[in-house]
């Protein structure tokens, strides 16, 4: 009753010993302000929205109702699961049948609620349940997410598909995305790095002008070849035979970088060679540089299964980015770092993703040289638990199958 009838001094009374020091002025007639004007004002007995989470905090529905605490992150947890396993928003009643039966639904409702306010969840329709937000997603992600294990079979199959095809580079690069895109069941993209340290085993010289040589260049993880150099014309075979060996010394058991920073006049034996060297090293920096050509996409189509793309509209923004190898190319290049998993939801500031998508990305080496940045992207509504297990195990398989056979 003291509360209906003077609902400004009851709040005084309660919650004046929170305040940062309030300065009050017309007190009797019902207003209320701070002179910081950090806090609020009651003005005709209504009260304004309060602007950031620790102000509901104080001001809300009690000191702690505000705070993350465990029983929210785990109630959290199963919301965003269901979600993603059903694509249904989840009610309080859904989660007190599969998950919390110990708790009533009031108290689920009520923690609910916090979760909506603290901006984790998102209520379409007064009557329905909630679905999680982008932040939601991110805090899943980085605490609150289960680590999944992939079936026998999962495994069985990443191996064959590596193994049948370890010694051809090229292959194992399209087979990578194709692997997980059929495991994951969303779109595959993949960029192949160009590292520097990656070592040279052989070089080889074919005439295939009189004025024009092909190069191949042997790696230990690919074959480079499309490579063509100036040669004289007056150059005989025997030569050109010549100036391989000499070249093919020269490079092998060397990385990239060892090789561009050689100094070819302090040879006696290259001297006659030296355009030729030259020739090659550009050759060498051109292969370094990352192109449109190095991206590899898989299971465009799989978005389609997804019901957030019922939407023709998001059909067309997903397809103008996977089918577009600049935006995928800048995507993945600022991902070719030394991490294992990267996780983007929702954008995340890059203008390539549509804000409805998350984009998961892995970087895999072997032998401590980079082979390419691979992930997987779809809706923000993704099952990441089934992705960064796909995608740490392929890692880890490809890794290994490669060290083993010294490709």
């Amino acid at each position: 009753m003291y509360f209906q009838k003077y609902p400004e001094k009851f709040f005084l009374k309660k919650y004046a010993k929170t305040l940062d020091k309030p300065f009050l002025t017309n007190y009797n007639m019902g207003e209320f302000s701070n002179r910081s004007k950090r806090v609020l004002t009651f003005k005709n007995k209504e009260c304004q929205t309060f602007r950031s989470v620790s102000e509901r905090r104080v001001f809300g529905k009690g000191e702690d109702s505000m705070e993350l605490t465990d029983r929210k992150k785990k109630i959290l947890q199963y919301v965003v699961d269901d979600y993603i396993e059903t694509a249904v928003p989840v009610s309080s009643k859904s989660l007190t049948e599969r998950h919390l039966k110990n708790i009533s639904s009031a108290t689920i409702r009520n923690e609910l609620s916090a979760l909506e306010e603290l901006g984790y969840l998102t209520q379409l329709h007064t009557s329905s349940g909630r679905v999680p937000s982008a932040e939601a997603y991110k805090l899943y992600v980085s605490e609150l997410m289960v680590k999944d294990k992939l079936s026998v079979k999962d495994l069985d199959y990443i191996k064959k598909i590596f193994l049948d095809k370890a010694d051809n580079m090229e292959e194992v690069i399209k087979n990578t995305t194709k692997v997980i895109s059929e495991l994951t069941s969303y779109t595959s993209v993949g960029i192949q790095s160009h590292d520097t340290a990656e070592k040279i085993e052989s070089v080889k010289f074919f005439r295939y002008k009189p004025s024009s040589a092909l190069v191949l260049i042997v790696t230990e993880f690919r074959l480079l070849k499309d490579n063509f150099i100036d040669i004289p014309e007056t150059m005989t075979d025997e030569q050109l035979k010549d100036a391989e060996k000499v070249m093919d010394n020269m490079c092998r058991g060397r990385s990239f970088e060892e090789v561009c920073g050689l100094k070819p006049e302090l040879r006696d034996d290259f001297l006659g060679y030296k355009n030729i060297f030259l020739n090659v090293i550009e050759a060498l920096k051109v292969y370094m540089t990352t192109t449109d050509d190095d991206v590899v996409t898989a299971g465009e189509d799989k978005i389609l299964d997804h019901p957030e793309y019922a939407d023709v509209n998001k059909i067309k923004n997903f397809l103008s980015v996977v089918t577009s190898k600049d935006k995928v190319m800048n995507l993945l290049v600022g991902d070719n770092r030394d991490i294992k998993i990267n996780v983007k939801i929702g954008s995340d500031g890059y203008d390539e993703i549509p804000k409805e998508c998350s984009l998961v990305t892995a970087t895999y080496t072997a032998n401590g040289t980079k082979l390419g940045t691979y992930g997987v992207i779809g809706p923000i509504r993704m099952d990441y638990q089934k992705v960064v297990a796909v995608l740490e195990n392929v890692g880890k398989i490809l890794e290994s199958i490669l060290s083993e056979k010294g490709v």
